[in-house]
């Protein structure tokens, strides 16, 4: 498998994943509106992350996005977590954004070199 398709494989993995958040967002709209604000942000990635695979190299700012963002995501939740803000089950979560952060970092498509004038 080339790294293109195995790219366009994690982004329609992420991207259903982070659509499939719109559930846990319609029913924490009322009880938790923090929460819900934070899952609409990641239900339009996950849309852009699906469209992003026709054209993976014309979508690399959110692809690059998606990764960084996960990153802070798991540092500010790993933090958060082992200083018992939030249960330490959250750690999974952590786990799940580094790995989507590395894959995406990893096979995130080259920038072409500028052609000359």
């Amino acid at each position: 498998m080339n790294r293109e398709m195995a790219l366009k494989i994690v982004l329609a993995l992420v991207g259903l994943l982070f659509l499939a958040l719109f559930y846990p967002l319609a029913v924490f709209l009322r009880q938790e509106p923090a929460l819900s604000m934070m899952l609409s942000l990641y239900v339009t990635l996950g849309v852009f992350l699906l469209l992003a695979i026709r054209n993976p190299l014309a979508s690399r700012s959110v692809i690059a996005f998606t990764a960084w963002s996960s990153f802070a995501h798991a540092a500010v939740m790993g933090t958060q977590a082992l200083r018992n803000m939030i249960s330490r089950g959250e750690l999974i979560g952590v786990a799940v954004l580094i790995v989507i952060g590395a894959a995406l970092i990893a096979l995130a498509p080259a920038k072409h070199p500028a052609e000359p004038a």
